[in-house]
C-alpha cells in the first residue's frame, strides 16, 4: 500500500471520471454528426474523421462550433417523438370502440332477439376475458 499512495489514487480516479466523461461525450456526438440531416456525407465523414484523428480536439472543436444545435435538435426529437406518441395513443383510443360499447351492442343485439341467451353469455365471456 506504500508504493501507491492516496494522492495517486485520487489522481487516478479523477483521470478515470474524466475519460469516463469524454467517452461519453465522444458517443454523443458521434449520434448527434449521424442524426443530423442538415449535415452532408462529406460533413459527417469530416467531422468523424476529426474526432478519430484528433479526439481530444475534435471533440472540444465540435461542442464549440455546434455544441447548440446539439441541445436544439434533441429537443426537436423529443417534441417529435412525443408528438408521434401522442397521435397513436388518440389514434388507438378512437379506433377501438372499448368493452363497454361492445357489450352494450351485445345488449342491444340480445334484447333485439338476434342473440339467444347462450350465445349472448359466450360472446360476453369472450369479451371480458
Amino acid at each position: 500500500m506504500d508504493d501507491y499512495p492516496l494522492l495517486d489514487l485520487f489522481l487516478t480516479m479523477l483521470f478515470l471520471f474524466l475519460w469516463v466523461m469524454w467517452l461519453f461525450l465522444l458517443f454523443r456526438i458521434v449520434m448527434d454528426v449521424f442524426r443530423d440531416d442538415s449535415l452532408t456525407g462529406w460533413s459527417k465523414a469530416g467531422w468523424l474523421l476529426l474526432c478519430i484523428v484528433l479526439p481530444y480536439i475534435g471533440v472540444l472543436i465540435y461542442v464549440i462550433a455546434r455544441g447548440n444545435g446539439m441541445g436544439r435538435r434533441d429537443a426537436d426529437r423529443a417534441k417529435q417523438a412525443e408528438s408521434r406518441f401522442q397521435d397513436y395513443i388518440r389514434r388507438t383510443a378512437t379506433e377501438s370502440g372499448g368493452g363497454t360499447e361492445e357489450l352494450a351492442r351485445l345488449a342491444e343485439l340480445h334484447k333485439s332477439g338476434a342473440l339467444t341467451d347462450e350465445e349472448f353469455e359466450k360472446a360476453k365471456a369472450k369479451l371480458l376475458a
